[in-house]
């Protein structure tokens, strides 16, 4: 039995049962920007024993303002590497697996051939999030999903609930029109904000990594993302209860498929 002494006050709240239960889970994120760098730490943190992370990109100057791993020391360094050294450096014991690329059909397929405990969904690109929910629900795997966080600044409007039941996004009802038809999609929990976005942020983008626009974004909203994403995994994996949030009834719920 690895040294746990560093999660006593986790245990406080969970129980060594629930520490327990953490070091033998494992758990895959994928994307270590804004939310999922935080995601991964807090991951992490709370004692999950392995984890699988998944990123191709290098830090940008214009990550600095809300990813974990920019610095204005590492510029062009992979995220992914840098994650590592600091995901070990606060567990040495994690049994970590780093996987250095963008998420494409083909490395997708490779990675579903592995079994996770659960998946975290970090991508802010439709189309690789699209082929990660989608590859998830074949392989009948948990998965927790983050939305939009561009363009807001309150975390106070984030909720959860199942992606069918998302509301006010835009970027989740994208999401949701491109995987409705797909079996047992409404099994897919969702972090999103009903804060509406400040639309005079966008700004269009080179297209690279199958990204055309992105909104301004502010320090401390893409981590509290990482925060609900994280508690929603780790709730999870100990048996805990969710409160989900409800569609408003003014809302009509998304039609769907016929059996």
């Amino acid at each position: 039995m690895s040294d746990v002494n560093w999660l006593s006050r986790s245990a406080l709240l969970v129980g060594n049962e629930g520490i327990n239960l953490l070091q033998q889970k494992h758990v895959l994120v994928v994307g270590l920007g804004g939310v999922g760098s935080f995601a991964a730490e807090f991951i992490c943190r709370s004692g999950v024993g392995e984890m699988t992370i998944v990123d191709g990109d290098v830090v940008d100057p214009t990550n600095r303002n809300r990813q974990l791993p920019a610095l204005a020391t590492n510029h062009g360094e992979s995220k992914a590497d840098i994650m590592q050294e600091r995901l070990l450096a606060i567990n040495p014991k994690l049994k970590l697996h780093v996987i250095r690329d963008f998420l494409t059909p083909q490395k997708c397929r490779e990675l579903m051939e592995l079994r996770f405990d659960y998946i975290m969904d970090c991508i802010d690109s439709i189309t690789p999030k699209v082929i990660l929910l989608s590859s998830a629900l074949e392989k009948n795997m948990p998965i927790v999903s983050s939305m939009g966080a561009g363009g807001k600044m309150d975390p106070t409007q984030l909720r959860v609930t199942w992606l069918p039941d998302t509301y006010q996004c835009v970027f989740a009802q994208y999401v949701r029109k491109r995987i409705k038809k797909l079996r047992n999609y409404e099994q897919v929990k969702a972090v999103f904000s009903i804060e509406p976005v400040a639309k005079d942020s966008l700004v269009m983008t080179d297209g690279s990594n199958f990204k055309r626009s992105a909104y301004g974004t502010i320090s401390y909203l893409p981590a509290a993302f990482g925060g609900v994403c994280a508690s929603v995994v780790i709730r999870d994996l100990l048996g805990q209860p969710i409160a989900m949030a409800a569609r408003p009834k003014r809302i009509a719920s998304p039609k769907k498929k016929k059996n």
